[in-house]
């Protein structure tokens, strides 16, 4: 049977989805409808779809409903509970792009339309796809290191990537909760899912230390487009060489003034662009994490030790630049990129080292998406990894990051209970 879907956010998040039901994915399912407060951005992807696609405003959300059976959310992430809620409480399957939501309200509101509603929540995890991280969920699960007591987890954003959410909506806490939900989220999901354990309580510290006025920088243009340094400057976005983000939002600006590429520099950042991070879990593992989000280089580095070893994986997916690449900061296969390398070695007690090999797949994420549209759009396979998540997963993840963030506030711990799906003191 196909699925009629319904798509609502119609930036550049919606893409790899529609792109799916267009290409490979076509026989699971149509689209029927879109909806997004931006007419220019639904007539793109129409013209894309083919034919008449009926296109809603926001507050014709509900005539959307009436037409689909799922729906998928690629909003503002602090619009994601709001079309969430409403999805599942029309009886539709949702599928939503991470982070789940922003906050713990958000959190609660989205659990319980789960719990009330037969319809299917899906959030899109691709991280856990990827063949290098599946590979480390094998050698935890398996015991190879025995009881993990400790995890070190490092990411680092590039003046690319990082950048690049400095420039749009994101650099607003308001609209994503920060990077340590609206990023992190992929972070915390991967050590909650390689544990299998439930986060339980978290301290934080955050700065902003290189972007928005952190430094003295001399007078900055407030955007990319007809900026004087447009083609010398790398932290300078020129959107009109790109032809996708050129109709998404140049061409689009002029109906609600949402500009893309602003000044990285400028006034109006309310995130922060270094975090450190401790969690404890309930099965009394502790994580350290950290992220930057303005070096030299992009990838992560994840140790694990155990009371009978060490698992240690590096990758770098990108280690330099041509002087200008800020041209396509959303490059979604930044693992083709120059000097792109992984390794992932096994190190137990009184023994050799020992590089484990990582098998790769074609497409984004060493394969890892297409797994996961597989999974999104035919349904779950018999999976012993445990790969698919949940809207319980998807909370955890935020609510590590939401907790996190309020105890660089605060200067205090933060609880979590009930399995990772509340703070304490919510």
């Amino acid at each position: 049977m196909s699925t009629r879907y319904a798509f609502v956010g119609l930036g550049h998040r919606a893409r790899m989805y529609i792109d799916a039901l267009l290409g490979d994915w076509r026989d699971t399912g149509t689209i029927v409808g879109l909806c997004d407060t931006n007419q220019t951005r639904m007539d793109y992807y129409a013209e894309r779809i083919g034919g008449e696609v009926p296109r809603f405003r926001p507050d014709e959300f509900g005539k959307l409903l009436e037409l689909a059976d799922a729906v998928v959310v690629t909003t503002v992430d602090a619009t994601h509970a709001r079309y969430v809620v409403a999805a599942l409480d029309a009886g539709l399957d949702v599928i939503v792009e991470k982070p789940l939501t922003v906050d713990a309200e958000g959190c609660e509101a989205i659990a319980a339309a789960a719990e009330r509603n037969p319809g299917k929540l899906v959030v899109t995890f691709n991280y856990r796809y990827s063949p290098r991280n599946s590979a480390v969920k094998r050698l935890i699960s398996a015991g190879e290191i025995g009881d993990v007591t400790s995890v070190h987890f490092e990411w680092a954003l590039d003046t690319i990537h990082g950048a690049d959410y400095f420039r749009r909506w994101h650099r607003d806490k308001v609209n994503s909760g920060g990077l340590l939900v609206h990023k992190s989220t992929h972070h915390f999901d991967l050590v909650n899912w390689w544990l299998a354990a439930a986060p339980e309580l978290v301290f934080a510290q955050t700065d902003l230390r290189f972007y928005g006025q952190a430094l003295p920088r001399g007078p900055r243009p407030s955007r990319g487009q007809g900026a004087p340094g447009l083609g010398t400057d790398p932290f300078i976005l020129d959107i009109s060489t790109d032809e996708r983000l050129k109709r998404l939002y140049l061409d689009a600006e002029h109906e609600d003034g949402y500009i893309r590429d602003q000044d990285v520099f400028g006034p109006g950042v309310t995130i922060d662009d270094n975090m450190s991070v401790l969690v404890r879990y309930a099965n009394r593992a502790m994580l350290t994490y950290s992220l930057t989000a303005h070096a030299p280089s992009e990838g992560y580095r994840v140790v694990f030790n155990g009371t009978a070893g060490r698992v240690e994986l590096e990758v770098c997916e990108r280690s330099w630049t041509p002087p200008h690449a800020a041209i396509d900061p959303s490059a979604a296969t930044k693992q083709h990129a120059a000097g792109a390398w992984e390794r992932l070695t096994l190190h137990r007690h009184w023994q050799e080292r020992e590089e484990i090999p990582i098998e790769q797949g074609e497409g984004g994420h060493g394969g890892g998406d297409r797994l996961l549209l597989n999974d999104v759009f035919r349904g779950p396979s018999e999976d012993p990894l445990g790969r698919p998540a949940g809207y319980r997963d998807g909370i955890r993840s935020v609510l590590v990051g939401a907790a996190a963030t309020r105890s660089a506030a605060t200067g205090r711990a933060v609880r979590l209970t009930d399995d990772g799906t509340r703070l304490a003191d919510a």
